[in-house]
């Protein structure tokens, strides 16, 4: 998603609805960059619209992939994310908190075509461990070790 404006505009135009619901969902995701689930995504809104359904929620994010607004990522095996950032970037699935990151590789990346064939779209990703985790990770094991060693003495 570009610009909510310009989101708006192209629904109208390709002839969606725009309820308060669906403004709603837009605007979450305008600039949001934590790729969140249906799920998730509806567990926030509730808050705020306790009339809100799930499959109003689920269907509009359907509608914004289908308009280009939004990519759906199935970087999971147990759900399925959005991402409202269409820049052509790949992501990052930390297999330990769960976190979903963008990445922006070299430019040389975004061909056109491969082998001959035309690229429309490309997803790639990731999966390890995000930089957030290996620094607990590493705090930790000091820590354990500072106690270990204390005992020791």
């Amino acid at each position: 998603m570009k610009n909510i404006k310009d989101c708006l505009k192209n629904l109208k135009a390709n002839g969606f609805k725009l309820t308060p619901q669906r403004l709603a969902v837009i605007e979450y995701l305008d600039g949001n960059s934590s790729h969140p689930s249906a799920a998730e995504l509806f567990k926030e809104l509730k808050k705020r619209y306790p009339m809100l359904s799930f499959a109003t929620v689920y269907n509009t994010l359907r509608m914004l992939v289908e308009a280009n607004e939004i990519k759906q990522l199935t970087i999971g095996s147990d759900k399925v994310n959005f991402d409202p950032n269409t820049d052509h970037h790949d992501h990052f699935l930390c297999q330990k908190c769960g976190k979903i990151i963008d990445i922006f590789p070299d430019k040389k990346m975004e061909n056109k075509e491969v082998e001959g064939h035309q690229i429309i779209d490309r997803q790639i990703y990731y999966y390890g461990i995000c930089s957030d985790c290996l620094k607990l990770n590493e705090s930790r094991k000091k820590s354990e070790n500072h106690s270990k060693n204390k005992r020791q003495h």
